[in-house]
């Protein structure tokens, strides 16, 4: 297995730039072998894909990184191989879901991931790797042709995780919302990646990153707290 996944639970702390606090993350990530990057803005809706790749590009330049954003490319067979690595950008995982769909990319894409290319993905492109996005928190503005995301790990994201709850709220937390879904698909476990942290893969080691701790949501046990540093390599396989 030579995987390898950088999954952020977001782009941009509080008070910080664009991308500021993954950034020495990101640089080791993709080292020096990696020279050009595929940048993939389809989850933005708010944002120009012109302004998305802006942004994200003046980040991974200054790495030394060429970009190039899908938007501006001709999709077509093999064009992937002109790239090193890929990055999919934040948004709405129901809007990424169904543009990768519709444009026949989820293969190619997890084809290429299978065979090496080092993938880096943040808020919706980290829940786009699960088996399915149903652990998103964002809105179903579109509806996709399925659930199924690229299946690139074998257990699901949450990723803004928070046990913070609004005071005189009547709805559900989060906690509540997961348990809701390991109820119904017993056999799949669920990550919640706070806000600052990142999981790693690297072949058939996984390990959390980052501030605060990761909470694993498995039916039938409490959920369990893992720190940064943790080796969580056993989901890979659980």
């Amino acid at each position: 297995m030579n995987k390898r996944l950088l999954l952020l639970s977001n782009s941009t702390n509080p008070g910080e730039s664009y991308l500021n606090w993954p950034k020495s993350h990101i640089k080791d990530f993709l080292g020096s072998y990696v020279k050009k990057v595929l940048f993939i803005p389809y989850a933005g809706i708010t944002i120009s894909y012109d302004d998305y790749f802006t942004a994200v590009s003046a980040q991974l330049v200054a790495f030394g990184y060429r970009v190039d954003s899908i938007h501006h490319l001709e999709i077509k067979e093999g064009f992937i191989n002109d790239y090193d690595a890929f990055a999919i950008g934040g948004g709405n995982t129901f809007q990424l879901a169904s543009l990768l769909q519709k444009r026949r990319l989820i293969e190619p894409i997890r084809e290429a991931v299978e065979n090496g290319m080092p993938f880096m993905g943040w808020s919706a492109g980290s829940n786009i790797t699960c088996p399915t996005i149903m652990t998103t928190n964002d809105m179903p503005v579109v509806e996709p042709a399925s659930f199924n995301g690229l299946n690139l790990i074998p257990f699901q994201i949450n990723p803004h995780y928070t046990e913070a709850t609004i005071p005189n709220h009547g709805g559900e937390s989060r906690d509540m919302r997961i348990q809701e879904f390991i109820t119904i698909n017993k056999n799949i476990h669920v990550v919640g990646i706070p806000e600052g942290s990142l999981l790693r893969q690297e072949g058939d080691q996984l390990f959390f990153v980052g501030k605060g701790s990761c909470k694993i949501f498995i039916h039938g046990k409490s959920p369990q707290l893992y720190k940064d540093g943790d080796n969580l390599s056993w989901l890979l396989h659980a």
